[in-house]
């Protein structure tokens, strides 16, 4: 488990491609490393993979295909900055909220506004994804835990804080690139228990 405030960009230094799988070597900082054994899990651009080896500087995560189709693994390159959070340990305190590492789909950047007083990112995600993404809720971006501003039928909004741009990589996204969503379990579980309770009485959609 995540907590959605990520702890540092790190940079990617080598890219292995083999068949089915890229294995990611990531530069990560002392205290980012301190206690990381092989087997555990930190969140790259809020995916949950898993530690296979660790090598001074360089931590090592496989990426399976199925992660590398559904992602924006496959499109990191040499240079790439990811946002990382190591895992949720017993006893740390939650400043974000609970996210699982699972990525549900992309969203694709259509705007971003940029001024002396605020920065604003829009995004584009297939209608069916909207049924979970509310006004004043909460999606994971990239591993971000972020509040949802404005919603449409198939974009929403988001108003990011200079904290925010200071530790992610969302400060250097650019239109047309896809970011990772993770929606909050706790609102598709309500949204789909409500259409299936509806459905049973004939009543069609919310």
């Amino acid at each position: 488990m995540f907590t959605g405030i990520v702890q540092a960009t790190c940079e990617v230094v080598a890219i292995h491609k083999k068949n089915g799988v890229n294995t990611l070597a990531i530069a990560m900082e002392p205290n980012l490393r301190k206690g990381l054994i092989t087997g555990a899990s930190v969140a790259n651009n809020g995916v949950c993979l898993t530690v296979t080896q660790v090598e001074d500087n360089k931590v090592f995560f496989d990426v399976m295909e199925e992660t590398l189709n559904l992602t924006n693994l496959a499109s990191l390159q040499l240079g790439s900055k990811v946002n990382i959070e190591r895992s949720l340990t017993f006893g740390s305190e939650i400043g974000g909220h609970l996210l699982s590492g699972h990525i549900h789909t992309r969203a694709s950047i259509i705007d971003i506004s940029n001024t002396d007083t605020h920065f604003d990112i829009q995004l584009e995600v297939e209608p069916k994804w909207m049924n979970y993404i509310l006004y004043k809720g909460f999606v994971g971006i990239n591993g971000c835990s972020l509040t949802v501003g404005a919603v449409t039928a198939n974009n929403f909004m988001l108003h990011l804080i200079p904290e925010t741009l200071k530790l992610t990589n969302l400060n250097i996204v650019k239109i047309g690139e896809q970011l990772n969503i993770e929606i909050d379990s706790q609102t598709q579980a309500i949204v789909d228990t409500v259409e299936r309770v509806l459905a049973k009485k004939g009543i069609v959609g919310l």
